[in-house]
C-alpha cells in the first residue's frame, strides 16, 4: 500500500501530464546537436533573441508551473519549480553564457521531474505558499525589469540609427 502522501492523478489528469511531458520535451530536448548527445529545445533557440527571447522563455515556463499546480503539485514542489525558473531566467539573460547554461540546465524538465516524484514517490510533500508569494512577487518583479530593460534597449537603438 502507498505511504500516505502518496498522491495518483486521475486518468484524466494522466493523459494531460502526457501532453506536459511533451511541451517539456519540446521546450527543452527535443532536438540534438549532430554527432554529439547535447540536446536542446525550443528554449535554447528562443533564447537566442536577446531580452524577448527571455521574456518568451519565462512565460511558457510560468505556463508550464501554473499548470503543474492545477494538476497537484503541493507548495514545496511549487517553491522548488519557481526557484528553477527564476534562476534559468537570471543565468539566461547574460548574454552567450545564459545560451550555454539553457542548453544543459533545462528548467522545464527538472520541473516535471519534480511533479513526477511527487505523483510517484509522494516526494516534496508540504505547505510553502508563503514563499511561493514571495517568489511570484519576485518574478513579477522580474519580468517588469526584463521588460523594462528591453524597451530601453530598443529606444537605444533607435538613437544610434537616427545619429
Amino acid at each position: 500500500m502507498p505511504p500516505k502522501s502518496y498522491v495518483t492523478p486521475p486518468i484524466k489528469e494522466q493523459h494531460q501530464l502526457i501532453w506536459l511531458d511533451w511541451v517539456t520535451d519540446f521546450m527543452d530536448s527535443k532536438f540534438r546537436i549532430p554527432f554529439t548527445n547535447i540536446r536542446f529545445g525550443a528554449d535554447a533557440i528562443i533564447g537566442l533573441f536577446p531580452y524577448a527571447g527571455d521574456i518568451i522563455g519565462f512565460a511558457i515556463s510560468s505556463i508550464l508551473v501554473v499548470t503543474m499546480v492545477h494538476h497537484g503539485a503541493s507548495g514545496k514542489v511549487i517553491l522548488k519549480m519557481l526557484v528553477n525558473i527564476i534562476l534559468d531566467t537570471l543565468v539566461g539573460a547574460i548574454p552567450l553564457l545564459g545560451d550555454l547554461f539553457d542548453l544543459t540546465f533545462k528548467a522545464n524538465r527538472r520541473n516535471f521531474n519534480l511533479l513526477k516524484e511527487h505523483y510517484q514517490q509522494g516526494k516534496h510533500q508540504g505547505n510553502a505558499w508563503w514563499a511561493i508569494l514571495l517568489i511570484f512577487g519576485v518574478l513579477i518583479g522580474l519580468l517588469v525589469l526584463i521588460f523594462f530593460i528591453s524597451i530601453q534597449v530598443i529606444q537605444w537603438l533607435e538613437l544610434m540609427a537616427r545619429g
